[in-house]
């Protein structure tokens, strides 16, 4: 069996070589590669057949022992925090060395030194946004202000760096040979880079798009289709809150002059719509055993390797499990034997775009408050595979880099955007996880949170104690109403955020009467907080989905959890649905063939469920898409970017409106309205169904969506997993699309015999050529669970194996 892996990932590689001559322009050498000592003849193993009982490493004060169980989960047992983040840092490396090293490395914009010219402008695009001079200011800050989490930051980077020392050449994870490079030391600078790129994943501004909406369609009818509060407004923090606190005076301009010139720059990209994530934990008044019950699953990108790592860190004082982030120390989303937590993303606008007048084109000067104030230049270096260097001169203004200029997704010499972001302050979001970890009730989680800036998330909490808890926890810009929704005159004060929110006014809630707490990216709160909380991306179905289904549950046990986790309910569909049927009356359908009647009467009886069996999620989407393009892409002008009303805005206009112009399009000859638009759309459902029909003569959901889990070189499609067979989708609890989804489920019971339970769309090993590599895909998209209970070096009853670290 093992030669006939070799076999695979040889025909494997020897495709991947074809595909980057192609792609990249280089073809790896092709000896290297069939070097039976040093090729991908080494990577063809699984870890249960290639470990070492003992190990050396060096700077080690007390022995630690490393215990895997079946599913290559270690169980790290130390003696104090500086052996057991070392430890962390040697076993992480040993199976996702080259994961860890490749996000970095785009996080600081250097992925064009690994496959050449292709990548350049996502570099200058990285460095210009300033993710390594975010990460630069954490750095000095942390070693200034928190010694103690940089001595754990360079114990875990000794520990990888020890594991990078002992690799020979035949050792190296296949990509690095493919791509012909080596691994580079790693850093705490290297493990702050790590968490700035998750900042910058899980952060999105529109306020350029709505800068050309407010130009196009006008402040009114921007506010009807774009509204801050939906009218089904269910927030993360239950309404019915109380705010305890007197918040800060904010100074709002008399007379705000904005920009008001169309926006013509190619703009950055965006999250996909329709993703987030989930979590909620349940009061023991609500469950069967009377143990507080925490759940979450945050929904990102689908890749391989997996972006989570799952570890036990155990020492005296700790026990701790969960989601580690590979190249971060400590447990991300997890549980110890007093506490667990888990994180989704707040989405809320923390950064904001000023347009800069500079002096001249030199650009040393650019005007603030009647001044002209010195700019600073940062010349980057991007360095490329087979080329010279680039280098991409970025200026720097207080309000941060100018990323838009007349040399990057512009063409126009008076554009020169500067952007300003929470990520780029000083901060040490590495300790609030540190503290997470070892915490033991509700007062360590508010301590541990209060070091937390960026990107905002929402903290659930639940404790053995019975408490359980939620915060909305960022560093939060104090703003005017509407201030960051548009582009800003960054020669302008009044424009200046005023400081930031205080961390005991950011929106909490602990023990709630109606028994549980929630968040799935919808709105933080209702319209009594008394700051200023505007978002472009806030979920509108998942959240009232979880929420309806929270309320009604008793008596919930851990398995109730995972079925919630894997809902499939398409709560969008069985709003806007029936107001498209019931706008679509017989005779609109004169022309309908049999395949019309067929797919029209599957709609009228669909149960609104999205497994991936149905027929009717498909149709359902493509009628949907079509009908969505058709009232609003007489929005789009070409060249200037824009965002369109959401889906539940959209719903909202059907049901209320059909006959409002705005469903007309002006430029066509006759006058458009909801009831013709579905017409239309509905037939063109109706002939790509047929198509699909024809074609493969399966339209199911699984085989429509075809949710795939690619590696993280896209073109590396040998090591990745496509159409797999799930349902779910976005704006569903089981938010799984076609390149999104669950990155990470895990469902914790607190108290006595509390349990916990794991997931993640991939496997510990970060070599294809391991069994480990994707071992529990498909028991994801079954929606099972393995247990990752916390266990003690005496549970192993029958470990796979043991490695001994000695000093």
């Amino acid at each position: 069996m093992r030669y006939l892996g070799f076999i695979l990932v040889f025909l494997i590689t020897m495709g991947l070589g074809i595909s980057l001559s192609m792609q990249f322009g280089t073809i790896p050498p092709i000896g290297k590669l069939l070097d039976p000592n040093h090729g991908f003849w080494q990577n063809s193993y699984s870890e249960d057949m290639d470990f070492e009982d003992e190990l050396d490493l060096n700077n080690l004060s007390k022995p630690v022992k490393v215990i895997y169980d079946e599913n290559l989960i270690p169980h790290v047992f130390a003696e104090n925090d500086k052996d057991l983040y070392k430890v962390q840092g040697f076993i992480t490396a040993k199976h996702r060395l080259w994961q860890m090293e490749f996000q970095t490395m785009a996080a600081a914009g250097r992925i064009s030194e690994i496959v050449g010219p292709i990548a350049i402008e996502l570099d200058r695009m990285t460095r210009r946004k300033g993710l390594a001079f975010a990460a630069e200011n954490s750095l000095q800050f942390i070693q200034k202000e928190h010694p103690d989490t940089y001595e754990l930051l360079e114990a875990y980077a000794d520990g990888v760096n020890q594991y990078i020392e002992s690799l020979s050449a035949g050792e190296l994870p296949i990509e690095y040979k493919i791509l012909d490079y080596k691994p580079e030391m790693w850093s705490a600078y290297k493990s702050l880079l790590l968490l700035k790129y998750m900042a910058d994943m899980l952060v999105g501004d529109r306020d350029l798009e709505y800068t050309n909406l407010r130009n196009q369609i006008g402040q009114e009818m921007l506010d009807k289709l774009y509204p801050d509060f939906p009218e089904e407004n269910d927030p993360v923090i239950e309404a019915e809150r109380i705010w305890d606190f007197v918040p800060l005076e904010i100074k709002k301009p008399v007379d705000k002059r904005y920009p008001d010139e169309d926006v013509f720059v190619n703009t950055l990209p965006q999250p996909v719509e329709g993703i987030g994530s989930n979590n909620w934990a349940v009061s023991g008044s609500k469950t069967k055993s009377g143990n507080p019950i925490l759940a979450n699953d945050p929904h990102l990108s689908l890749n391989l390797p997996s972006l989570w790592y799952v570890m036990q860190l155990s020492t005296p004082a700790q026990s701790v499990k969960g989601a580690t982030l590979p190249g971060a120390l400590g447990i991300i989303s997890g549980f110890n034997e007093n506490i667990a937590w888990g994180v989704t993303n707040a989405t809320r606008d923390t950064r904001d775009w000023y347009a800069i007048q500079f002096k001249d084109e030199r650009r040393e000067e650019y005007l603030y408050d009647e001044v002209w104030v010195k700019s600073t230049f940062r010349v980057e270096e991007i360095k490329v595979k087979g080329q010279s260097s680039f280098l991409d001169t970025v200026v720097y203004t207080h309000h941060g880099p100018v990323v838009y200029d007349k040399n990057f997704r512009s063409d126009r010499k008076d554009v020169n955007f500067s952007l300003k972001w929470t990520a780029h302050l000083e901060s040490n979001e590495q300790k609030t996880f540190l503290l997470l970890n070892k915490g033991k009730n509700h007062g360590d989680y508010i301590e541990a949170l209060n070091h937390y800036t960026s990107p905002a998330q929402n903290f659930v909490f639940a404790s053995k104690d019975g408490d359980i808890a939620m915060k909305v926890q960022g560093r939060f810009p104090l703003k005017w109403e509407g201030q960051g929704k548009f582009l800003m005159d960054g020669k302008n004060p009044d424009f200046e955020w005023q400081g930031f929110i205080p961390n005991e006014h950011n929106p909490s809630t602990l023990n709630p009467v109606r028994g549980f707490v929630s968040s799935a990216n919808q709105h933080p709160v209702d319209p009594s907080y008394p700051y200023y909380t505007f978002d472009h991306s806030f979920e509108h179905y998942r959240n009232r989905r979880l929420n309806d289904r929270l309320k009604e549950m008793n008596q919930i046990t851990s398995k109730d959890m995972m079925a919630l986790q894997f809902d499939n309910f398409h709560l969008h569909a069985s709003e806007a649905l029936p107001v498209m049927l019931g706008l679509l009356d017989s005779t609109d359908l004169t022309q309908m063939d049999e395949f019309g009647t067929k797919y029209l009467n599957q709609l009228k009886k669909w149960n609104f469920n999205a497994f991936p069996n149905q027929e009717e999620p498909t149709l359902f989407q493509v009628w949907w898409e079509n009908l969505y393009q058709g009232i609003w892409s007489k929005l789009k002008t070409d060249g200037i970017p824009i965002v369109l009303p959401n889906k539940y805005q959209t719903t909202k206009l059907l049901l209320n409106e059909p006959e409002n112009e705005i469903f007309n399009n002006p430029e066509t000859p006759e006058r458009e309205t909801a009831r013709s638009l579905l017409r239309s759309s509905f037939y063109e459902m109706v002939e790509k169904i047929k198509e699909i029909e024809k074609a493969e003569k399966d339209y199911t959901w699984a085989n429509y969506k075809k949710t795939s889990i690619l590696h993280l070189v896209p073109n590396f499609r040998s090591f990745s997993h496509t159409n797999v067979y799930t349902g779910g989708g976005a704006g569903i609890l089981n938010a799984t699309s076609e390149r999104h989804g669950a990155s990470w489920r895990m469902i914790v019971e607190m108290g006595k015999g509390g349990s916990a339970f794991g997931i993640y769309p991939g496997g510990q090993s970060g070599n294809p050529g391991s069994k480990y590599y994707d071992n529990l895909i498909k028991k994801w998209a079954n929606g099972e669970y393995v247990d990752v209970s916390i266990k003690s070096e005496e549970n192993f009853s029958n470990p796979l194996f043991c490695t001994l670290f000695k000093n």
